[in-house]
């Protein structure tokens, strides 16, 4: 199986191993879904409940530009005082201290709250949020997109249709995703298979997602990890994992992205062997995985994943949300070898 992904991944990627330089901002963790499998999102009194001023948010992207980032990434909780305005306004923020970085943000959960709150369908959200500066979207909240595993990690959470209506009406509007799994918790193989077909459909019928994020399930501060004894999955069936799920993407989607935060460093450099031709980002912070009890770091220089490439024998390459190469940096090893030749 490592060798038909790895095979895979060369004929639709190269042998270029990719990274972005970017920065994530959860500018809130206050939510009221109550996600079993989460330990970011907080309740309005909690101790650990927190909410980013505006001050603060203008500083962390003046941060992500003097760090050499073109990619932020605004996620949150689902706040339930949040108005399709606020959302456009840390849109606009961004853009008025950034004007060329690229905003990927918003997750389909996210959307369905605008939506809710303003009594818009997701085309009219998305296209406020455009005129706010929004630049793509990331697919996540996607978790399995089979709703019996749904109902049973997240009752609260917005149905798998909705999920795909979301992601297409992002589409529709000229507006690129990313897509995602959440796999090594209480699902079953079937309802990943569900969830695969669902994403290959989808992009069968849109072309609009950019990337396939594999991310296994970080247990230990979550409701999901003591209630049901789930323990953190290994590093050999991650592995397996994300090349059968390279597998079933077939040629659908060309980039499969290494979650370096689920599996750390080693992790993702090993996957690059596994179908894995993206290394994700610099992230310069991480809440999600962080507090549910990952322990990986928040953070990685340009360095680490250049080096984390060459390691895999790769050369590096730094893209931007689009895949479009910025930068490259050929393995030294390699091109040495080439010059004895």
């Amino acid at each position: 199986m490592r060798v038909a992904a790895d095979e895979l991944r060369y004929e639709l990627a190269g042998d270029t191993a990719t990274f972005v330089v970017n920065r994530n901002i959860n500018f809130t963790n206050i939510c009221v879904v109550g996600c079993a499998f989460c330990g970011f999102g907080q309740g309005k009194r909690s101790p650990d409940a927190y909410e980013s001023t505006e001050e603060e948010f203008v500083g962390r992207v003046h941060e992500a530009i003097e760090f050499g980032a073109t990619e932020l990434c605004m996620q949150g909780g689902i706040h339930p005082d949040l108005t399709l305005e606020t959302y456009g306004r840390w849109l606009r923020l961004a853009k008025e201290v950034a004007p060329d970085i690229h905003l990927h943000a918003y997750s389909p959960m996210e959307i369905n709250h605008m939506c809710e709150q303003s009594g818009k369908p997701p085309r009219e959200v998305f296209e406020y949020l455009i005129d706010c500066g929004l630049d793509s979207t990331p697919g996540t909240a996607a978790e399995v997109l089979d709703d019996g595993v749904r109902q049973r990690i997240s009752p609260n959470k917005l149905p798998a249709a909705r999920w795909v209506e979301i992601i297409e009406a992002s589409h529709a509007s000229g507006l690129r995703s990313t897509s995602t799994v959440m796999f090594g918790h209480i699902e079953e193989p079937r309802e990943l298979a569900v969830h695969m077909d669902v994403i290959r459909s989808l992009q069968e019928r849109t072309g609009g997602i950019t990337e396939f994020v594999p991310l296994s399930f970080i247990p230990f501060n979550t409701l999901l990890g003591r209630t049901h004894g789930v323990e953190e999955i290994s590093i050999e069936e991650n592995l397996k994992h994300t090349a059968a799920f390279r597998l079933a993407l077939g040629r659908s989607i060309t980039n499969l992205q290494a979650s370096w935060v689920k599996m750390g460093l080693e992790g993702a450099t090993e996957a690059l062997r596994w179908g894995v031709n993206d290394l994700g980002g610099t992230l310069m912070e991480e809440s999600i995985s962080r507090m549910a009890g990952s322990q990986h770091g928040v953070r990685l220089e340009v360095e680490e994943l250049i080096d984390s490439a060459h390691r895999a024998g790769r050369e590096a390459a730094q893209r931007d949300t689009s895949y479009e190469i910025i930068q490259t940096y050929p393995d030294p090893v390699t091109t040495v070898e080439q010059a004895r030749i």
